[in-house]
């Protein structure tokens, strides 16, 4: 059998050991500190994020008197901490890669957070492939990820998590996950690649231009998935195992599952993905009641539908980017969702085909068209029945 050596799996796994195979082969992981007291962590760090070794506690620290409060509620729990360099507001970028015993690699695809890195990643709202990186940044994240497999020796697939500034295209290495993983279970499903059959495959020694590829039929695995479509992930956060008062995103969180959506845009998979989370929602709809900008700066449970609430009373792009650094891109997705609800609550949607069509694509439902256009789910069934004919 042609498995990962044990010893790059334990790499992974330290932080140390990793971040010197990182070194030796001329990339950077977030610059960090192992303290194990207040006097250490005050000295190490101005603005930071702590990240406890068992990884009960964690917290992005804007200050010193916030720092201070922080280490004295978890010290006496703990016997020493992780101080790292923050990088909140970097963009999350994930790539599955696999590689045979033979040094074939292949990218499978990548995924990109919705979200700025904050707090847990986990929670946010993830998309396949990524939609805001430019050429340069794809490619060279894409590369960085085949050498990073093949330096560590592994067979078959895992899954490299980068940091990036896309502002100076500046990265770094966050992670690097040894087989099936969660985002390896997302991205199975959104490309359709096998990835737990092709890696049990390459372990038993076969390589990927042997094993075929059961989606076409006529090609093998060695190539990369192409995508025409968009895959959106969401998780349903369980706020009442969450030991909360509030509603904040926080480390404690627990999801209670998590929806996948496929559309041929992102606006029609992402409006899938929320009907999907909950039966009570009908999509990326604005609340009646007015919003303030603290509401947008905190994440919450609830920061989808307050986005919405934010374009539906007027907040332009800007703004809404400089309080929640949103990628710009995803902004105005979300604003063209927006102006079509206004559209069409002013104008008779299903006696127009090309509204109707250009709803559909923009992933509303027939309850949300009819909600807009005050007139019965039924009339607007039969109206897209009619158009289809």
């Amino acid at each position: 059998m042609n498995r990962t050596p044990i010893e790059s799996i334990k790499i992974t796994k330290d932080r140390s050991l990793f971040t010197q195979k990182m070194v030796d082969i001329g990339e950077k992981v977030a610059p960090y500190q192992v303290v194990k007291s207040l006097e250490q962590a005050v000295k190490s760090a101005e603005q930071l994020v702590c990240f406890p070794e068992d990884d009960r506690v964690s917290g992005f620290i804007e200050n010193r008197d916030e720092l201070i409060s922080l280490l004295n509620s978890i010290l006496p729990d703990l016997s020493k901490l992780l101080i790292d360099k923050s990088l909140k507001d970097w963009k999350k970028i994930e790539y599955e890669v696999v590689r045979d015993q033979y040094d074939n690699c292949i990218v499978i695809c990548n995924m990109e957070n919705i979200d700025p890195l904050a707090l847990r990643t986990d929670y946010s709202i993830v998309v396949a492939p990524s939609q805001t990186l430019s050429s340069d940044e794809y490619n060279l994240l894409r590369s960085v990820s085949i050498i990073v497999i093949r330096h560590l020796g592994i067979i078959g697939t895992c899954n490299v998590q980068f940091a990036l500034n896309s502002l100076s295209s500046e990265y770094y290495i966050m992670k690097v996950n040894v087989g099936l993983s969660h985002s390896s279970e997302f991205t199975s499903k959104a490309t359709g690649y096998p990835l737990a059959y092709i890696t049990a495959k390459l372990v038993l020694g076969l390589n990927l231009a042997e094993l075929s590829n059961d989606i076409t039929n006529t090609t093998c695995s060695c190539f990369d998935p192409s995508l025409d479509y968009v895959a959106i992930k969401v998780l349903r956060l369980n706020l009442s195992k969450s030991n909360q008062c509030s509603n904040e995103i926080e480390t404690s969180m627990e999801s209670a599952g998590e929806v996948m959506a496929i559309g041929r845009s992102f606006e029609e998979a992402f409006q899938q993905a929320l009907r999907m989370v909950d039966k009570d929602i009908t999509g990326f709809d604005p609340y009646s009641r007015t919003i303030t900008d603290n509401e947008l700066i905190t994440p919450t449970d609830e920061r989808v539908f307050l986005l919405a609430t934010a374009l539906y009373q007027g907040y332009t792009i800007e703004h809404i980017f400089e309080l929640t650094k949103i990628d710009r891109w995803f902004l105005n997705k979300f604003e063209s969702i927006i102006q079509f609800i206004i559209q069409c609550s002013h104008s008779s949607t299903v006696e127009d085909r090309t509204l109707l069509l250009e709803a559909q694509q923009l992933g509303f439902s027939h309850k949300q068209i009819a909600q807009y256009s005050h007139i019965d789910e039924d009339e607007v069934r039969a109206s897209c029945e009619h158009y289809d004919n």
